[in-house]
């Protein structure tokens, strides 16, 4: 059974890697930002950078959905803090891997300009960096350039994932 968190701060391309490597792997995904409550997505909405208090109710319905999947999943979620990641890990009450998807400001800003329906504006990237707590030296993670093509990225990370996770 896999279970896999597709993390990054918003623009670096969660919602595509994710949907891609869950239907290379044939596990169900889902975009964890669907899960927001609608006040997180207001101020997000407004350029409010949410609170830990706003996120652990959505971190909750992502552990509650990873605890609920006997056969595997792929869940596009931030998790821009270890005490966030170590809370998901509870939750999935096995291993659950990470796919952290890093790159330059430079490319961020790229991504999230070509986007487009998204309520996160560009002006939260740089709340988000600020809370960014790289997720260095912890288990099951796997690091990802954006740079990269998204082909590349999925290939590489269902590679890792098959082939025992580090």
């Amino acid at each position: 059974m896999m279970r896999v968190i597709v993390m990054g701060v918003s623009g670096s391309g969660k919602s595509s890697v994710g949907a891609a490597l869950a239907e290379k792997l044939g596990l169900p995904f889902l975009e964890g930002d669907t899960l927001h409550p609608r006040s997180n997505v207001e101020k997000m909405s407004a350029g409010t950078p949410l609170t830990d208090e706003d996120r652990w109710p959505w971190l909750d319905l992502i552990g509650a959905r990873l605890a609920q999947a006997p056969d595997g999943i792929v869940i596009s979620c931030s998790s821009l803090k270890k005490i966030y990641r170590d809370r998901l890990r509870q939750a999935a009450g096995s291993s659950l891997c990470f796919i952290f998807l890093d790159g330059s400001l430079a490319d961020l800003r790229e991504h999230m300009g070509h986007r487009t329906g998204h309520f996160m504006p560009l002006s939260m990237l740089d709340s988000q960096l600020a809370t960014l707590e790289p997720p260095t030296g912890e288990p099951l993670v796997l690091r990802q350039d954006i740079a990269q093509p998204i082909d590349r990225i999925v290939e590489a990370s269902a590679a890792w994932l098959r082939n025992g996770r580090g």
